[in-house]
């Protein structure tokens, strides 16, 4: 059972931890990103719909689909994270309800568009696209180490991709120009902008960083939990994922922590629901564990949050 709870634990947590590196990006540039439910939903459609297209013509065995899936959910949460880039930088609008509003499009957006595609193009009405089933792999003598071998049992695929993005966003974040800028335009942007750094520029990137990160997080959750997408895969897990970015301090090993705390709580719910050989109801009822977490870890932790000083306040270059 704690094996069963370590592999399903990071098959959910780490693609929470990298929608909310995304939201780390975006918000310690100075831009409030309520948007990561919207982006990520968006990414997995591109994403799934590219999968399924490609698996027309090579087959469901092929496994350049999935990856080819990966690589264009981030691409699509990119393309559409602009939107929220434009309205938050350039028209400087409230930046939260750009967030929920951007959250509700997408919601619409993809199950409309999931349905005509179905029926114009596979001539089936539905609102799911259906994926291969992922391959998983499990490491040789390391997965025989009690308890911790669990780590390398089962692995999905995008798991290892995403401990190497989370390296590389944490590198670029902390040890480059470029995050040093980043992370002043979330504190003062008005002495990056008298250093002759575009702070317009610096947020823009930073929101399409997120789009892109959120993409890749959907994409995953469609293949590790159901090997399908639909909207009602990810509703709720762009808002877990702020929580985890916000009890992280904005910190990105932090934020790990957060998010492989809600990840086990969920999954080793389920393992006690299944070990005691309960109803199916109280599978379901397990689902709300990382948000009675949310709401605890809300309570005792919110007064300690350090969150970057300009957050959410538009930039007025005339004020500096």
């Amino acid at each position: 059972m704690i094996d069963k709870t370590i592999i399903d634990g990071l098959s959910f947590a780490l693609p929470l931890f990298v929608m909310a590196i995304g939201g780390i990006y975006s918000e310690r540039s100075g831009i409030t990103n309520l948007a990561l439910e919207g982006l990520q939903g968006v990414g997995a459609f591109i994403g799934a719909l590219v999968a399924i297209l490609l698996m027309q013509s090579l087959g469901e065995n092929s496994q350049i689909p999935y990856y080819a899936a990966m690589l264009f959910a981030m691409l699509g949460g990119m393309a559409y994270s602009v939107l929220h880039a434009v309205l938050c930088v350039k028209f400087k609008a409230n930046q939260v309800i750009s967030g929920v509003v951007i959250n509700i499009l997408a919601s619409s957006l993809t199950v409309f568009l999931t349905k005509v595609i179905n029926r114009v193009a596979f001539g089936a009405p539905s609102d799911k696209f259906v994926l291969s089933v992922s391959q998983r792999w499990t490491v040789p003598g390391l997965s025989k180490i009690p308890v911790l071998g669990a780590v390398f049992k089962d692995m999905y695929p995008f798991e290892l991709i995403i401990v190497v993005v989370a390296i590389i966003a944490w590198y670029v974040l902390y040890k480059t120009r470029y995050g040093m800028h980043l992370r002043a335009c979330g504190d003062n942007p008005h002495a990056v902008d008298a250093a002759g750094i575009d702070v317009a520029k610096i947020r823009f990137s930073a929101v399409m960083v997120s789009g892109a990160l959120s993409g890749l997080a959907g994409m995953c959750f469609a293949y590790s939990i159901s090997a399908k997408f639909s909207s009602g895969i990810y509703v709720g897990y762009g808002y877990l994922s702020i929580a985890a970015l916000i009890f992280g301090n904005w910190k990105i090993i932090p934020t790990l922590a957060a998010c492989l705390l809600f990840g086990f709580a969920k999954s080793g719910g389920y393992q006690i629901v299944q070990y005691l050989g309960m109803p199916s109801s109280y599978s379901d009822l397990v689902m709300v564990l990382p948000y009675v977490l949310t709401l605890l870890l809300l309570v005792f932790f919110s007064k300690h949050n350090d969150s970057p000083k300009a957050l959410g306040e538009i930039y007025d270059k005339g004020k500096r």
